[in-house]
């Protein structure tokens, strides 16, 4: 498969490019992360060589939703050009012009991944740098967002849309499913001004390097189910992923565990901590039912990934982590 992506990358690149002696040298399966069709690409023209990162949709899937790559696309080149920490586009094509699918190609970012940067440097210059950068997304206009043609997502809508997942999981696991998201609804906080929401906003999708002992976010990946919506959801993702492994410190943490309290990061960020309490809720729901759902696939051989088999005792601890928040 990776031979037929890199032979057709070759091709497109070679004529969409202008670039007649380009090779692509290289087409490597990222091992990072479960999102799927991503590949590290290395090209060669000439004694000049280039290294960048390539995103596809699974083959046969609608594009839509986290499928759809291009719109991926058009936020990460939004938001590059206005000086944010996103991947420079180099090719976002919806066309089906790579083994039948649309695709991104874009620089590639060097830099660390979370769990190298633990303890290296203090949890709290790491919180501190997330949630400035958090303040900086949510300054974005939402018209210049690459979404900004977008419907914004409401609360009750949001809270809909982790149900549906939820009742798709593995019922052994979600039985106070339920009584959480009862309470969700009758705790709603009034609709915000919407803003661009990452919407998976957590360490794990961030690439980081150290200056002078400072971390610095370079990279804000995965913008899989980004959208237009309230703006402290991306805060309730950024602590709920990080403090979830605490009750099972065994159990896989892709997101990047950091050792630093909830309340601490939404003093740093500058929120108020009761109406947060209702985000966190929010994110420890949304979690607990995409790990069930991924579970559920798993399970049926739909989308094989062992790690969500060893984070059954995450998702009971979440949702009853977001009953204790609000009840």
């Amino acid at each position: 498969m990776a031979d037929a992506i890199r032979d057709g990358l070759e091709a497109y690149l070679r004529d969409h490019l202008g670039a007649s002696g380009l090779a692509v040298v290289a087409c490597d399966p990222i091992p990072e992360g479960h999102s799927g069709w991503t590949y590290f690409v290395t090209t060669e023209d000439g004694a000049s060589t280039q290294r960048y990162v390539l995103r596809l949709p699974p083959p046969g899937a609608r594009i839509a939703g986290p499928a759809d790559i291009p719109r991926q696309g058009r936020i990460m080149a939004a938001l590059n050009e206005q000086g944010l920490p996103t991947p420079r586009i180099v090719v976002n094509c919806a066309e089906p012009a790579l083994d039948g699918r649309p695709f991104v190609l874009m620089e590639r970012v060097e830099g660390v991944r979370i769990e190298k940067l633990v303890g290296q440097v203090p949890a709290v210059a790491i919180a501190t740098a997330a949630c400035d950068l958090l303040h900086r997304l949510q300054e974005v206009p939402v018209a210049e967002s690459g979404i900004g043609e977008e419907r914004a997502v409401s609360l009750a809508e949001e809270m809909m849309r982790w149900a549906w997942l939820m009742q798709r999981a593995p019922e052994e696991l979600t039985g106070r499913a339920p009584e959480l998201g009862t309470l969700l609804a009758a705790k709603q906080p009034p609709e915000p001004a919407p803003a661009l929401v990452h919407a998976d906003f957590h360490y794990g999708n961030m690439l980081f390097r150290v200056e002078s002992g400072k971390p610095e976010i370079v990279a804000l990946l995965d913008w899989e189910i980004a959208e237009v919506g309230a703006p402290l959801l991306d805060l309730g993702c950024l602590c709920v992923v990080a403090q979830r492994g605490r009750a099972n410190p065994d159990a896989p943490n892709p997101g990047g565990g950091l050792e630093i309290d909830a309340d601490e990061v939404i003093r740093i960020f500058g929120a108020d901590p009761e109406e947060s309490r209702w985000y966190l809720a929010l994110s420890a729901y949304k979690y607990a039912s995409i790990f069930g759902y991924n579970l559920m696939l798993h399970r049926r051989g739909k989308r094989p990934d062992p790690m969500y088999e060893k984070l059954t005792g995450v998702i009971m601890t979440l949702i009853e982590g977001g009953i204790e928040l609000l009840a």
